[in-house]
């Protein structure tokens, strides 16, 4: 059961390192004539953050996403060679 655990951790981590390659990968490629396609994305999330004031404490929550087609790519290229794996 413990490796069955690992394997979806490291899913996970490649899944998330993929999108932040692929992301640095679309910012680079949008300054190519040819590839402006990659850089495509799309953000969504909360714009103003939401504040818990309890006087002793203030939390602030925010969560923003920008997913672009490189960083989808980078997803699905991560999936396929941890499957390889």
């Amino acid at each position: 059961m413990a490796t069955k655990d690992k394997n979806i951790w490291i899913l996970i981590v490649f899944i998330l390192s993929g999108l932040v390659i692929g992301g640095l990968l679309g910012e680079l490629a949008s300054r190519v004539d040819w590839l402006w396609w990659l850089s495509y994305n799309q953000t969504f999330g909360l714009q103003d953050p939401i504040i818990l004031d309890l006087s002793v404490v203030k939390i602030t929550f925010a969560l923003m996403f920008k997913i672009s087609v490189s960083s989808i790519i980078g997803m699905l290229l991560a999936v396929f060679i941890y499957k390889k794996i």
